[in-house]
């Protein structure tokens, strides 16, 4: 049985911890691939547009400002609670995820690795000067007053990345503003864009995270990321156990000794309980 399993796991401890956007979407942050997932309406922006189209990245920036307000206020649910309480008993060497929201961090992981990056913050593609994004956020607001009431937001409509469609418009009226130390508008997310690689610094912390570890556990990921599957894969190779828990099939399933397709808060609820 998968619960029992996974139960073992833990009991045995330096377990590792794979995690995607099905953590976060009790947070109300919607995930890409799930049955309602944004990726049915919404093609996300690859890095070779937003690095050399700059209607491309204007219209980003005007649908990132609306849609941030959503992201932003989003608070850890009990499923990054859960998890990171897994890692405070000594049953986890650390979570790695695919997530960009910050919302693992908040909930108190310490060993962690934000393999995508995090959309608090923006680099500049010009000069690489980074900046907070509320501190962004507030320098947009004073260039586009009365930007935010003029647009009717529906937040059902805001992506994982945390952006929303706009009429273009609304684009056209949005003004931007430029990198504080360089004064480039060539601004950027610090996240891992479709055809971008991770940092090598960040795959360096995951290699370490991983050779401590014992067990993979993947928690609410499709895994069709290559970057998240790799760790499976070499789960895989080294001997090591690999478990799923989610909500609907993954990339990784066949590569799986355990596998619990459910809700993902019940289960972490669960298996704490056990522990």
């Amino acid at each position: 049985m998968a619960f029992g399993g996974i139960l073992a796991l833990l009991r045995a401890g330096r377990v590792l911890l794979v995690t995607g956007a099905g953590v976060s979407t009790d947070s109300g942050i919607p995930d890409y691939r799930g049955p309602n997932g944004s990726l049915r309406r919404h093609r996300p922006m690859t890095y070779q547009e937003f690095k050399y189209d700059p209607a491309a990245r204007h219209r980003y920036w005007a649908r990132s400002f609306v849609g941030w307000r959503h992201v932003a206020v989003a608070e850890p649910n009990a499923s990054h609670r859960a998890l990171a309480e897994l890692e405070r008993r000594g049953h986890v060497v650390g979570t790695v995820t695919q997530n960009v929201d910050g919302l693992h961090a908040r909930a108190g992981a310490r060993r962690l690795v934000a393999l995508h990056g995090d959309l608090a913050k923006v680099a500049c593609l010009s000069c690489g000067a980074i900046e907070d994004r509320p501190a962004l956020d507030r320098r947009l607001a004073q260039a586009n007053p009365g930007f935010i009431e003029r647009v009717e937001l529906d937040p059902s409509l805001v992506n994982p990345d945390g952006d929303v469609t706009l009429d273009q418009s609304h684009v056209d009226e949005f003004t931007m503003v430029g990198c504080l130390a360089c004064g480039s508008v060539e601004l950027k997310p610090d996240v891992v864009y479709f055809g971008e690689n991770v940092p090598a610094e960040r795959k360096a912390a995951v290699r370490d995270l991983a050779g401590e570890s014992a067990s993979l556990l993947v928690v609410g990921s499709s895994l069709a990321v290559m970057s998240g599957y790799k760790l499976v894969l070499d789960a895989e190779r080294a001997g090591k156990p690999v478990a799923v828990i989610n909500g609907g099939p993954t990339r990784g399933d066949a590569k799986a000794d355990f596998r619990w397709r459910t809700g993902i808060a019940p289960a972490l609820e669960h298996l704490l309980a056990a522990l």
